[in-house]
């Protein structure tokens, strides 16, 4: 008969118990399974269902007789029992919890599996020796709540079949799965939170240590599937990689285990996020023990317990010794209690032997059912066992049945004392054991429910449902046999946001000796160091990556950054690319070769022309200084000289005088020096012209056309200059993208556009120059210098057009050294070619340097 079947007879309403003599004719044999009850009688009962041991069962077959031997991989019975035990015991000796009213349970094992689990609900729901449900055969079934500790693929179950009697359902301990549909399960009460952290919490400590390589075991089951589909995109969001997803069965076959070891031997995943609960620890247990003999080499691992009691830890540890190789995390609710370290073995045996002394067990085979039961019923007279052995049982763990159970009593108060109050019946009434039934709890429940979720270590997560603050946990078995989970760190939840708080103290854990007692390294490559960045693989998952160097003017100072970052604009990288630091501040200087060497040949140059002006107004009565306006000469001299002393304000460190006069001075200067030398060719065509017979330009000889010219021209220079000053002079300025590692101090120009417009008219001044002496060098005349200032006009604009492309390709000390070059360059070029040949007659041939000389010179030449 399977349970759907039996569903079908839950319908019926009660019948009485008649009777039921009727016997199958068909030889039925007895199953050796041995299904357990603990009893104890009450006025009212507490019903409990209990997952302490995993056992292998084989599927009915119909064509033969059946053949199911009862395997148990772990009995935990006791452990779980003896909450109830004690805490039913505590209640009944409080005469002012529940006065004149006897508490009792009736507690059942389920060994994980439905089909059990459905013939407890059918003994549990039946109020007479046999299995039949809804009849009545003398038996009082006063059951009112039932606790449960099941996971998700049996919950569905017991609340189906507990809903059609609306028999409140209370969660005791919540492992791997809470319902998130209330609508769907009305008479289904939480009094502990979620013990599942967030994704996010485990994804942080994955984070923390750098695990992004990891595996993942979840249970065969609902709560499994759904936490593998939940968790690997949680993951995979925030940079971890899930390089395999294992299923545990819940039931081993064999070869499976080998299948499973096949994943857990990839030597790059040594960290695995499992979901445990108490039935697949055991059986992850037994797959590692199958590891540790098999000739696969698998290593240590570090196993991450979404949630885990320390029960199935220590049943973890005892089936097989994993402190030297593997590391055990898991997260603990912070609204547990937390027990000291103590002897799991000992305490083990002392538990079981108290729970044998208290119960006085027998096996009874009911006549309508081949199920063989162990029914225990607790002793009417019992010693009390020590009392670390009992806060050790009503602690951690199972504090949470004690809890229950004291829950359940109170509200199981408040129902009878309202019942009697609205029936007015006289306390000791035998009646009144019988006025409260399961439903008339539900309010109660409701109220205690909200109630249990207001506190403040409570509160709701996304899908409401109710959960706490975290402690992670290292869970460690010590030379002596003693075993506790040691926290390490703790998650909180934000106040004001949906993130989380983590912190986590790594001085606390203790590393096995197969990591060298140092964290592991769990990724599926190796780190980028500082310096590098990770440069994804393609096709490759996002954790599988290769590094590559920061590019110049960024860096990376920690390990596997996605990104390097840029420096500030007045630093840039090392070598390392690991660290900004700050650029060097470049200018052309004095202190430097380049700097000095120019500010050398500048005052060298300054020197001699000096020392030419000073010739000049020496010798300036004789006939060739006073050839061609010996004004001129001199105004061409001071600016030239003035020339040679400008290029000193290009080197230094700039400053806003030095940035306003430069461009200034040099324009104004040249302006002059130009302007001097077009009047001088200018000069050179009157005094011809003049000395045809009856010319007109006669007049125009003279200092008052040659000063004009000068000052006309050089006048539209000084205009730009200030419209230049007006619109945006120069300033300093500081260059930081154009070298690499290097700030460039130097004076920007401003204005562009009045630059080059006061370069241009420097440069149209010269060539106007260049045409009017290279058409006068032939017109003969004393003292003709427009032969000379062609060739000097002709090294002036060659040195400025040449000048304009090497300027703009140049940046800067070598960009200001350029003009520099080209100012020296162009001074020097009127300098040698105009006043060398004069200083050659007045210094070395004064013969020569007489009026008659030169006149006869001159008409011989013509």
């Amino acid at each position: 008969m399977t349970c759907e079947n039996l569903l079908l007879l839950l319908l019926v309403s009660h019948f009485p118990c008649g009777t039921m003599m009727t016997k199958c004719l068909l030889s039925v044999q007895k199953e050796e399974e041995h299904i357990f009850n603990y009893y104890k009688p009450g006025d009212f009962l507490i019903g409990a269902i209990i997952s302490t041991t995993s056992t292998i069962f084989q599927p009915y077959v119909f064509f033969k007789p059946p053949n199911n031997r009862f395997q148990s991989i772990s009995s935990m019975s006791f452990w779980h029992v003896l909450p109830f035990f004690f805490a039913i015991h505590e209640i009944n000796q409080n005469p002012k919890l529940l006065p004149n009213i006897t508490l009792g349970y009736s507690i059942y094992e389920n060994f994980f599996n439905a089909r059990i689990t459905c013939d407890v609900m059918m003994d549990l729901l039946s109020a007479g020796q046999e299995n039949v449900p809804n009849y009545s055969c003398g038996k009082q079934n006063n059951l009112l709540p039932l606790l449960e500790g099941t996971d998700s693929h049996l919950f569905s179950q017991i609340s189906t079949m507990l809903g059609i009697y609306k028999i409140p359902q209370i969660n005791y301990a919540v492992i791997s799965h809470i319902p998130e549909q209330k609508h769907h399960f009305p008479f289904f009460y939480r009094v502990s939170p979620k013990q599942e952290p967030p994704h996010l919490a485990i994804v942080k400590l994955l984070l923390h240590f750098r695990w992004t390589w990891i595996g993942l075991v979840a249970p065969d089951n609902e709560s499994g599937e759904k936490f593998r589909r939940t968790f690997v995109p949680e993951a995979v969001r925030k940079g971890v990689c899930v390089a395999f997803s294992e299923i545990l069965p819940m039931v081993l076959r064999a070869g499976r285990e080998k299948n499973i070891l096949e994943y857990f031997s990839d030597t790059k995943v040594k960290s695995i996020v499992c979901q445990l609960d108490f039935q697949a620890t055991i059986i992850l247990a037994v797959v590692i023990r199958e590891i540790d003999n098999s000739e696969i080499l698998f290593g240590g691992k570090v196993w991450i317990a979404t949630a885990l009691s320390g029960i199935s830890v220590r049943f973890f540890y005892r089936l097989l010794n994993l402190q030297h190789n593997h590391l055990l995390l898991s997260f603990s609710s912070q609204t547990k209690i937390r027990t000291q370290y103590y002897d799991f073995n000992s305490h083990y045996s002392a538990t079981t032997q108290f729970g044998e002394a208290a119960f006085q067990c027998s096996y009874s085979s009911p006549l309508l059912s081949k199920k063989v039961w162990k029914r225990c019923l607790e002793k009417e007279s019992w010693e009390i066992p020590p009392q670390d052995l009992v806060e050790r049982i009503l602690s951690e763990d199972c504090s949470s049945i004690s809890t229950t159970t004291q829950v359940v009593a109170r509200i199981l108060s408040a129902a009878f004392s309202s019942q009697m109050s609205k029936r007015k019946l006289p306390v000791g009434d035998v009646k009144t054991f019988q006025i409260v039934q399961p439903w008339q709890l539900h309010p109660f429940l409701r109220n205690l429910e909200i109630y249990n979720f207001s506190v403040d270590d409570v509160y709701l997560d996304e899908a409401g449902i109710p959960v706490a603050d975290f402690d992670i946990m290292d869970w460690a078995v010590f030379p002596n046999k003693s075993s506790a989970g040691v926290k390490i760190g703790d998650i909180e939840k934000e106040k004001v946001s949906s993130d989380i708080k983590f912190s986590i103290d790594e001085s606390v854990i203790i590393w096995p000796t197969s990591f060298n007692w140092k964290t592991p390294f769990s990724r599926c490559t190796k780190n980028c160091l500082p310096g590098y960045t990770k440069l994804t693989r393609e096709g490759e998952p996002v954790c599988c990556y290769d590094c590559s160097p920061c590019m110049e003017g960024t860096i990376s100072t920690q390990e596997d950054v996605s990104q390097c970052e840029k420096c500030p604009d007045e630093q840039h990288s090392n070598q390392k690319r690991d660290q900004c630091v700050p650029k060097i501040e470049t200018f052309l200087s004095y202190k430097e070769m380049l700097g000095l060497i120019l500010a050398i040949i500048a005052f060298f140059l300054s020197l001699n022309t000096a020392l030419v002006l000073g010739i000049f107004i020496k010798y300036q009565e004789t006939p060739i200084a006073k050839a061609n306006n010996r004004d001129l000469t001199y105004i061409l001299l001071v600016s030239l000289l003035l020339s040679f002393l400008t290029s000193l304000l290009f080197i230094g460190r700039p400053k806003k005088v030095t940035c306003l006069f430069q461009q200034i001075t040099f324009s104004v200067v040249f302006s002059v020096a130009v302007s001097s030398l077009l009047a001088k060719t200018i000069m050179v065509v009157v005094a011809f012209l003049a000395t045809k017979p009856g010319s007109r330009m006669r007049k125009w000889l003279g200092k008052s056309l040659a000063n004009s010219i000068v000052l006309s021209c050089s006048g539209v220079q000084v205009g730009i200059c200030l419209i230049w000053l007006r619109i945006s002079p120069p300033f300093p300025h500081s260059d930081l993208h154009s070298q690499p590692r290097q700030i460039l101090l130097q004076c920007n120009e401003g204005s562009i556009t009045m630059f080059y417009t006061a370069l241009g008219y420097m440069g149209f001044l010269a060539a106007i120059c260049f045409l009017v002496a290279f058409l006068a060098r032939k017109l003969p005349g004393t003292f003709n210098e427009a032969k000379w200032i062609t060739f000097s006009m002709l090294v002036f604009c060659s040195v400025w057009i040449s000048f304009i492309p090497t300027y703009l390709s140049t940046k800067g000390k070598y960009m200001v050294a350029v003009q520099i070059f080209s100012i020296l360059a162009s001074s020097l070029g009127l300098l040698g070619c105009i006043f060398v040949p004069k200083c050659y007659i007045i210094i070395l041939r004064p013969d020569i340097n007489t009026k008659e000389n030169l006149m006869m010179k001159n008409n011989v030449g013509s």
